[in-house]
């Protein structure tokens, strides 16, 4: 099969790449592509992706909710599969257009909703167990009905301090994630 991997950033590309170059015994081809960051960006990348069977969409994500009062399958580095999503504006309101959008899961992952936004989300009344994007509704929206989303758990919302995102997230491995991905489809 072959399966297309869509990454929103350059350092998602890299991971998935060097994921993919450890593992000896893939069951399927795979192409990855970068998207780029945002819900216009997506959308542009979906119109123009090469052939695929199978199309995932995998990148960083914050979560609502502090790290330490979490599962531990929710912690940093983890990997989750979206399957709701809601369209929120700058100020943390839903649109109007941005009714939830539910799959079923693809994979064995645990499944949570995610929320997209333009911008980072302002509101502190979100549930904890959100996840918190700029990609996964547009995602959801164009997608294909055999395609899904994984996001890798990178920081935690609210921060408590400030961060500085590309070293925070040097230190993830996606290989949990793409082993779930080949070993799902």
């Amino acid at each position: 099969m072959n399966v297309l991997i869509l990454t929103p950033m350059k350092i998602e590309q890299e991971k998935v790449l060097s994921a993919l170059s450890r593992i000896s015994n893939l069951k399927h081809d795979y192409e990855v592509v970068i998207s780029g960051i945002g819900r216009e960006s997506t959308a542009k990348a979906l119109m123009q992706l090469p052939q695929s069977d199978v199309c995932v969409l995998i990148g960083f994500a914050a979560i609502v909710g502090k790290e330490s009062k979490l599962p531990i399958h929710l912690g940093f580095g983890k990997p989750i599969e979206i399957t709701n999503s809601s369209l929120y504006g700058y100020e943390g309101g839903l649109f109007e257009n941005g009714a939830s959008i539910v799959d079923e899961p693809k994979t064995k992952l645990p499944s949570l909703a995610s929320i997209t936004s333009d911008k980072f989300v302002r509101t502190t009344d979100l549930s904890n167990q959100t996840i918190i994007n700029m990609e996964d509704y547009t995602f959801m929206f164009l997608k294909k009905p055999q395609d899904f989303i994984v996001r890798i758990i990178s920081d935690f919302l609210p921060h408590e301090n400030e961060i500085d995102f590309f070293e925070e997230v040097k230190g993830i491995d996606f290989m949990e994630a793409i082993k779930m991905i080949d070993e799902s489809i």
